[in-house]
């Protein structure tokens, strides 16, 4: 295996093509401004490596990255990649993952608006991120034990295992499909429009106007904290611990939780026939 150390590129595709190689204790930077240093790379290991140049990483295969940075000039720097690991590494640039197939990730501190767009099999362990509209329309996910800020997060993703998590995002799973979500804590206002096969199991859900206009949603064991006019034109199966401050027209189904603030069955564009109940008594 070539090994590459201890130097410095600068120059437009730097190490285009490169097969079979360690890259590693190098810096990609410099007054000419090169873009897509190891683009169309494969079977190559990219370890303690500095970045600050845009699209290092496009069309990589079979390639990892280990305690990398890669600065907020690094836009864009992975595209179209598959079967790709990163490790232990800070991801700054905008877009940093878009398009592309089989990613794990582990470790990594992610300060990237536009993260993971349109990608197919990605799982990420132990990552810190801020992100806006992270995975976007995104399949085939598997999340354990990542913290995420952010807003419109989740939007469109479709088979989706996350476990262990914390989000903090505006709007996050619009429009989600086959979702499952454990022991894990939500806030944010607006979760779950749209959704069709959301699963929540364990979880802490904080927010207003919660999970609307939702198919086939469960919710298993779950609380609620500033939970109001939830539950709107849904299809639900929702069993509560504890308290919910308002359920509103819910389209079919039941909600059970230990106490209910407001029942709201009233203004319904459509016909609503879900239940609320409290434990041991019908309450809506």
């Amino acid at each position: 295996m070539k090994i590459i150390k201890d130097k410095t590129f600068d120059e437009e595709r730097a190490l285009y093509n490169l097969t079979g190689a360690e890259v590693i204790d190098c810096t990609f930077a410099g007054p000419a401004d090169g873009e897509s240093a190891l683009k169309e790379c494969r079977d190559t290991a990219v370890k303690s490596c500095t970045f600050s140049l845009r699209y290092p990483l496009w069309h990589a295969v079979n390639f990892e990255v280990k305690n990398c940075r890669m600065d907020n000039l690094t836009r864009a720097a992975l595209w179209y990649t598959k079967k790709g690991a990163i490790y232990d590494s800070f991801l700054g640039g905008i877009k940093a993952l878009r398009e592309c197939d089989d990613t794990y990730i582990s470790g990594c501190t992610i300060l990237s608006p536009e993260f993971g767009w349109r990608c197919r099999g990605v799982e990420m362990v132990n990552c810190d991120v801020q992100s806006e509209y992270f995975l976007f329309e995104c399949n085939n996910i598997k999340l354990k034990g990542v913290s995420l800020k952010g807003k419109y997060s989740f939007q469109y993703v479709e088979n989706a295992e996350i476990e262990n998590c914390e989000f903090d995002t505006k709007d996050a799973f619009w429009h989600a499909k086959n979702m499952v979500v454990k022991n894990s804590v939500l806030k944010g206002e607006y979760l779950g429009w749209y959704s069709d096969g959301l699963t929540l199991i364990n979880c802490k859900i904080s927010g207003t106007q919660p999970l609307c206009y939702c198919k086939n949603l469960k919710l298993i064991n779950c609380t609620t904290e500033g939970c109001d006019l939830a539950f709107e034109y849904s299809d639900v199966e929702a069993t509560i611990d504890g308290h919910i401050d308002s359920v509103k027209n819910p389209k079919s189904g039941s909600v059970t939780a230990d106490s209910v603030g407001e029942v709201i069955n009233s203004d319904a564009a459509i016909p609503c026939y879900g239940k609320v109940y409290l434990r041991q008594k019908k309450c809506g």
